[in-house]
């Protein structure tokens, strides 16, 4: 076998290499989409078996006194009362259920007189 035949067997195999990758490349284009094809009916399948959204006349209604509407209010612990020597202990059941009570104060509290801001705004605080 001479050079000119070496070189022409030598680009016969670079071409069926070209082709085999090419056809590899294909190949693998059908698989994917072959399984997006698959993913997308089973969701649909999956989204038929779901129950239908509401009807209109399902829909929640507001109730008959109007929307309802935050409360704010200020609340201070609810402390546990002492006992003296010759009284009872405390309970679990003599205890109120929740740690905190409306407070008698309801100011909202403000910034303090003199401050400039928040944290970090630049300013440079009290003065």
């Amino acid at each position: 076998m001479n050079t000119a035949e070496a070189a022409d067997a030598g680009q016969v195999l670079a071409a069926s290499s070209n082709v085999l990758n090419v056809i590899a490349a294909f190949a693998g284009g059908l698989i994917v989409v072959a399984l997006l094809i698959w993913a997308v009916r089973l969701g649909v399948k999956a989204k038929e078996a779901e129950l239908p959204p509401p009807r209109p006349d399902e829909q929640p209604t507001l109730p008959e006194t109007g929307p309802v509407h935050e409360e704010r209010e200020m609340r201070e612990p609810n402390e546990v009362p002492h006992t003296s020597e010759d009284s009872d202990r405390l309970d679990p059941h003599n205890l109120d259920a929740s740690g905190t009570k409306r407070g008698d104060d309801q100011t909202r509290p403000r910034w303090s007189p003199g401050s400039r801001g928040s944290f970090g705004s630049g300013g440079s605080g009290r003065k």
